[in-house]
C-alpha cells in the first residue's frame, strides 16, 4: 500500500513538473523544504525519530503544488497536495513520502472553505509565538492539540472590522467512528502573526479533536527588534476524568543585525506531550492516568539566512519533571533530556 502511494506521489508531481516554466510562472506553483539537522540528545524524548545519541533529523522537508484561478468574479477554486519528504535520513524506509496538507476549496467574499486534510484551526492558532516550530523542541513536545488531520472542513472568515477572523474545522463523523465525541476546532484570532501590518497578535481557541478537549489564548508583540510571545493552554482528556491541566509558555525574539537570538521556556501541568509520553512509555496506563504532573522546559538558540532560501540554525534544549503514579500515589521524577541541535533549511 504504501508502496503505492509513492508511486501515485511521483506520478503527480512528475507530471506537474514538466509544464514549461511560464505556465509554471502562474499557477500551479511548485515550492519545497528540505532540513537537515546533527541532533545530539541524551534520551531521545523529543527527537524526530525517538532515538538517543548522535542522530541525523529530517525536520519535514517537504515538496507541494498549490495554486488558485477565479472561476467568476469574487470566486476562486484554491488547491494544494503536500507531501513529507523522508528519502534523505530514513534508508530503506518504505514510506518516502508522508501526507501533509492536502486540499481543494472556495474563497469568496463570505470566506475560505477547504475540504481535505488541513492544520486545525487550534494548531494555527499559536501564530509565530512558537519560537522553535517544526524542530525536537516544538510546542507537540509539551502539549496536545498541535495536528492535522485528513476527512475535514476549514473555514476562514473574511477580516472583521479590519482586525479579527472567526475560523473553525470540522472533522467528518463517519471517518472517526471510533470518537464518541463531535472533532471540531474553532478560533478568533486578530493582528498579524508575522507583526509586519500590526505590531501584536492575539488568538484564542477551543478543540474537541484528539482525545482532548483544550482551550488556549495567545499573544504577541513586536517592540523594535524584539518580538515577544505568551501561550496558555488548559487541556482535559475525554477518556480519563483526572487527567488535565495547565501549560503556558513565553518566548523572546531578538534580531540582532540579522540573527535571531532565541529562547523559550515552558511549564505543562497536564501530561499531554511527547516528553511526557515517550518517558512513560513502558506503561500506557501511567500516561493516561498520571496526575499532579509538572514539566518545565528552557530552550535557547539561534538562527541566520545567509541567503534568502538558506537558513543555518541551532539550539540547545533541556526537559525535566515529575508526576503522581495513580495506582502507588507516589510522585515518579522522569528522566530529564538534554538535546543539542545544529541544521540548515533550504526553501525553494
Amino acid at each position: 500500500m504504501n508502496k503505492s502511494i509513492n508511486r501515485v506521489a511521483i506520478a503527480v508531481i512528475g507530471t506537474l513538473s514538466a509544464f514549461s516554466g511560464a505556465a509554471m510562472a502562474d499557477s500551479p506553483q511548485i515550492y519545497g523544504r528540505m532540513e537537515i539537522a546533527v541532533t545530539n540528545s541524551d534520551n531521545g524524548f523529543t527527537t524526530q525519530n525517538g532515538k538517543s545519541g548522535t542522530v541525523l533529523e529530517n525536520n519535514f522537508s517537504r515538496l507541494g503544488i498549490k495554486g488558485s484561478e477565479k472561476i467568476s468574479d469574487g470566486l476562486e477554486v484554491l488547491y494544494r497536495m503536500e507531501f513529507q519528504v523522508n528519502s534523505a535520513h530514513v534508508e530503506g524506509d518504505s514510506q518516502v513520502f508522508k501526507p501533509r496538507n492536502t486540499y481543494i476549496g472556495l474563497k469568496s467574499k463570505a470566506g475560505t472553505v477547504l475540504v481535505g486534510r488541513n492544520d486545525t484551526v487550534m494548531k494555527t492558532s499559536k501564530g509565530t509565538a512558537e519560537a522553535f516550530a517544526l524542530t525536537n523542541a516544538a510546542y507537540n513536545r509539551m502539549i496536545a492539540g498541535q495536528v492535522r488531520k485528513a476527512d475535514g472542513i476549514t473555514y476562514y472568515s473574511p477580516k472583521i472590522a479590519d482586525l479579527i477572523t472567526i475560523n473553525a474545522t470540522y472533522l467528518m463523523d463517519d471517518n472517526y467512528e471510533d470518537s464518541d465525541e463531535k472533532q471540531y476546532a474553532v478560533s478568533l484570532v486578530g493582528g498579524d502573526k508575522k507583526l509586519k501590518k500590526q505590531p501584536y497578535y492575539f488568538a484564542a481557541a477551543y478543540n474537541t479533536i484528539g482525545g482532548v478537549d483544550a482551550y488556549r489564548g495567545v499573544a504577541q508583540y513586536k517592540v523594535g527588534q524584539l518580538k515577544l510571545g505568551g501561550l496558555f493552554q488548559n487541556t482535559k482528556s475525554q477518556t480519563v476524568e483526572t487527567k488535565e491541566g495547565n501549560s503556558y509558555f513565553f518566548s523572546a525574539v531578538y534580531n540582532l543585525n540579522g540573527v535571531n537570538l532565541k529562547a523559550e521556556i515552558g511549564k505543562d501541568q497536564a501530561g499531554f506531550g511527547k516528553y511526557f509520553k515517550n518517558n512513560t512509555a513502558t506503561s500506557s496506563d501511567q500516561y493516561k492516568s498520571a496526575t499532579d504532573v509538572d514539566i518545565n522546559s528552557l530552550v535557547v538558540g539561534a538562527d541566520y539566512r545567509i541567503a534568502k532560501s538558506t537558513m543555518l540554525f541551532g539550539h540547545y534544549a533541556q526537559y525535566d519533571g515529575e508526576y503522581r503514579d495513580a495506582a502507588t500515589g507516589n510522585m515518579v521524577e522522569l528522566k530529564d533530556d538534554k538535546i543539542f541541535t545544529v541544521g540548515v533549511r533550504y526553501d525553494f
